[in-house]
């Protein structure tokens, strides 16, 4: 299928590692020009030189997601490089745990490190956007819908996600731009496996998380992730809008029971 992005231009925050490196190459694989912003920029260099990215076909920005100006200048920069901005995927993030005893101080730059950039970012690049009537893609979170206990500031930004995805894509329609989140939940990248390295007995316990996904027992790869980010960024998927998508092998919305019932049938 020709996802029809030749030579869009498109941001991904968070676009070195794992889902927003899948994208990435995903991305420049169908013919876009990703724009990876954010920290690791040895990292995102060697993904792009690897992808064949290079000589004007894509762009590392090192930037610091939580401060504005440094927002604005990633927006300037990219226009400034390219002279136009089809699309924004929202991915960077981190569970930092920060939970009810972390203090209101924690929680705010927990905020600033999982959400405020969100925002930042799409306002700086919001009239680029009319102009392309490009599209924004959100990365959140399953703990948007399930909670996991010990981490407020991650949930709360994630669930804000969810809103903005509705409040933007109503706000922004009229303009023709296409605003959807995706929706993680055990996806297998190297940030998972160097957390699953700290739990006691990891293999029980990366074991235990895969009998809980009902569809196949496995994890998501990136891949898929980044297959599911790029269609929504494309004409293919060119009316859905305000939707979230969530990609996790039934892992959320399957009742907990399923594993027993399968098994007694």
């Amino acid at each position: 299928m020709d996802l029809q992005i030749k030579d869009k231009v498109v941001i991904v925050t968070g676009g070195a590692k794992g889902i927003g490196a899948a994208a990435v190459e995903i991305f420049a694989r169908e013919g876009a020009i990703p724009v990876i912003v954010g920290r690791s920029p040895e990292t995102g260099r060697e993904l792009l030189s690897r992808i064949g990215a290079t000589d004007g076909r894509g762009l590392m920005i090192e930037t610091e997601l939580a401060e504005v100006e440094a927002c604005r200048n990633a927006v300037e920069q990219t226009l400034h490089t390219f002279g136009r901005l089809d699309g924004i995927v929202h991915n960077a993030g981190v569970n930092d745990g920060v939970s009810l005893r972390s203090g209101p101080d924690e929680f705010v730059a927990s905020l600033q490190r999982n959400l405020f950039h969100l925002y930042n970012l799409t306002h700086f690049a919001l009239d680029a956007l009319i102009s392309s009537k490009g599209c924004i893609v959100n990365v959140s979170s399953k703990l948007a819908v399930t909670g996991q206990g010990g981490t407020s500031g991650y949930a709360a930004a994630k669930g804000a996600i969810h809103g903005l995805t509705r409040e933007w894509a109503v706000d922004l329609a009229q303009h023709g731009i296409r605003v959807n989140t995706v929706v993680p939940a055990e996806v297998w990248t190297p940030m998972y496996d160097s957390w699953i390295r700290t739990v006691e007995n990891p293999e029980q316990t990366l074991a235990s998380i895969r009998a809980r996904i009902p569809l196949n027992q496995r994890m998501t790869t990136a891949e898929e992730m980044g297959n599911a980010i790029v269609f929504l960024t494309s004409p293919c998927s060119g009316h859905t809008t305000g939707q979230i998508h969530h990609v996790d092998g039934g892992y959320v919305h399957f009742d907990r029971s399923y594993g027993n019932i399968e098994k007694e049938g």
